[in-house]
C-alpha cells in the first residue's frame, strides 16, 4: 500500500523536528519560514491493522469509535486538510486526522449539532489536543459542490439558485440551532487585531478595520465552510484549514463569518468554472437562503451594514487566508482572492467619501440643536429653521445609509 504524499504540509516552509513529545505512532514537526510558523502532529504510517492499534493506544477516545479487535482492513487517502483512513470493522468508518489540531470546540459542535449536521460520531485526543475525528457509514452521492459546478457549467441559473438557497438555509438552521448554546458579545478589537496581524505578515498594501455591529455576536461557528460540506441537506462539521495553523484564532467569531466563508467559496467556484451567470444573482440566492432561517438579530440589516464592516470585511479576511496558504506553499497568486483584494483600497475610498454626507448630517443636527438652545424659550416663529435642520439631517443620514454597498454585490463590482 502506497503511503501518504503528505500534501497537507506547507510545502514552502522548512520542517524542523520538534523537541516536544508526540503520542505513539505519531511525529511532531514545527514548520517555519516566510514570516510564519506552525506545528503539526501527523501519523508516521498506516498500512496494516496493527498500525492502527499502535496509533490509538495512547490516545483518549470519545464518542463512538471502531473496535480495534474487529478491524478487517484499512485504506488511506488525503486532502488539503490532512490524512484520511478508511477502516472496515463491520461497518465503514472514516478517520480524519487533524494535523494542526482544532480550536478546542470541535467536540462541542459535534455533540450539540449532531441532529442537524453530518457530525463526527467520535474521535481521539491527546493531552487535550484533538488528533482525529471519526465518522461512521458516511453518506454517499454528490455533494453540493459537484452539483453547483454542474449547474454553473451548464448555465442553469434556476438550478444553481436552488442549490445555493438550500445551502444557505442549512447554514442558517445550524446557526439557529446553536443560538442558545454559546453567545458572547461582539469582539471587534480582537477581530481588527487579527486582520492587522495577517496584513503585517503578508506585507499587504491593503488595510481594513471596522467597528462592526453589536448584533454580530460571537457564537459556536463552523470556521471554514465549503459547498463540499453540504450533502443531503446537512452540513458536515469538518476539519480546520491550514491557515488556522498559521494564524490560530485567538477569539470567537460571529455567524456572518461562516456565511462569508461560504460566499467566498461561491466566488472560487464561479471563477474556476468560468461561467457567464451573474455572480450577484447567485450571491443573492445564497444570502437570501441564509437570512430566511438564521436568527433575526444575527442576520439583521445592521450586521450586513457595510459601513460598519458587514459581510465584506469577512470576505476580505477569507481572501487574506487564501493568500496565507498560497504563500506557505508558494503555489502562486490564488484567484479570485488576489483580484478581490486589489479592489479593497478603492472600495474603502468610496466609502470614506460617503462619510462627507454623514458628517454634513451630523452638522445639520448640531445646528438645529444649537438653534433651539440659543432661542430657549422659543416661540413658534423660531421653529422653522431648527426643524428644517433636523429634517435635512435625517434625510441625509438616510441617504448615507442607502449608499452602503449591498452584501449581494462583491466589492469588485463597484468600479
Amino acid at each position: 500500500m502506497a503511503g501518504w504524499q503528505r500534501n497537507w504540509r506547507p510545502a514552502a516552509m522548512t520542517p524542523l523536528e520538534s523537541d516536544n513529545s508526540a503520542p505513539k505512532g505519531f511525529e511532531k514537526f514545527t514548520f517555519a519560514g516566510i514570516g510564519m510558523k506552525c506545528s503539526i502532529i501527523e501519523p508516521k504510517s498506516l498500512s496494516k491493522t496493527s498500525d492502527w492499534e499502535s496509533i490509538v493506544s495512547e490516545l483518549e477516545q470519545w464518542g463512538d469509535v471502531p473496535d480495534t479487535s474487529s478491524l478487517q482492513s484499512i485504506s488511506i487517502s488525503e486532502d488539503e486538510n490532512g490524512p484520511i483512513a478508511i477502516l472496515h470493522a463491520g461497518s465503514e468508518w472514516v478517520a480524519e486526522f487533524l494535523p494542526w489540531g482544532s480550536d478546542g470546540m470541535l467536540r462541542r459542535r459535534s455533540e450539540f449539532a449532531s441532529e442537524i449536521c453530518d457530525a463526527p460520531c467520535g474521535g481521539y485526543s491527546w493531552e487535550g489536543i484533538d488528533i482525529m475525528i471519526i465518522r461512521k457509514n458516511p453518506p454517499m452521492g454528490n455533494d453540493s459542490d459537484e452539483n453547483l459546478r454542474e449547474a454553473l457549467q451548464a448555465g442553469e441559473m434556476g438550478a444553481a439558485r436552488e442549490i445555493l438557497g438550500a445551502c444557505g438555509k442549512s447554514l442558517g438552521l445550524y446557526h439557529q440551532h446553536v443560538n442558545s448554546e454559546r453567545v458572547t458579545p461582539a469582539d471587534p478589537i480582537r477581530w481588527n487585531q487579527r486582520l492587522a496581524g495577517i496584513e503585517e505578515s503578508l506585507r499587504a498594501h491593503s488595510m481594513w478595520r471596522a467597528p462592526h455591529s453589536r448584533d454580530a455576536e460571537c457564537m459556536l461557528g463552523l470556521g471554514s465552510v465549503r459547498f463540499q460540506d453540504f450533502k443531503e441537506g446537512k452540513i458536515r462539521i469538518g476539519r480546520p484549514r491550514l491557515s488556522d495553523a498559521l494564524f490560530p484564532p485567538k477569539c470567537e467569531f460571529p455567524a456572518i463569518r461562516d456565511l462569508a466563508s461560504l460566499v467566498h467559496d461561491l466566488s472560487r467556484i464561479h471563477h474556476n468554472t468560468a461561467c457567464n451567470l451573474d455572480i450577484v444573482d447567485l450571491r443573492s440566492a445564497l444570502i437570501g437562503g441564509w437570512r430566511e432561517s438564521a436568527p433575526s438579530n444575527w442576520s439583521s440589516d445592521s450586521v450586513f451594514y457595510t459601513h460598519r464592516g458587514g459581510l465584506a470585511i469577512w470576505e476580505y479576511e477569507q481572501c487574506l487566508l487564501d493568500v496565507v496558504e498560497a504563500v506557505s506553499n508558494q503555489s502562486g497568486a490564488p484567484q479570485p482572492s488576489t483580484n478581490l483584494i486589489s479592489y479593497v483600497r478603492p472600495f474603502q475610498k468610496r466609502m470614506f467619501n460617503n462619510r462627507t454626507i454623514a458628517a454634513l448630517s451630523v452638522l445639520l443636527a448640531f445646528l438645529g440643536a444649537s438653534s433651539l438652545a440659543n432661542t430657549f424659550p422659543f416661540s413658534g416663529e423660531e421653529l422653522p429653521i431648527p426643524l428644517a435642520c433636523f429634517l435635512s439631517s435625517a434625510a441625509l443620514m438616510r441617504y448615507y445609509r442607502r449608499l452602503a454597498p449591498p452584501p449581494e454585490v462583491p466589492f469588485s463590482r463597484f468600479f
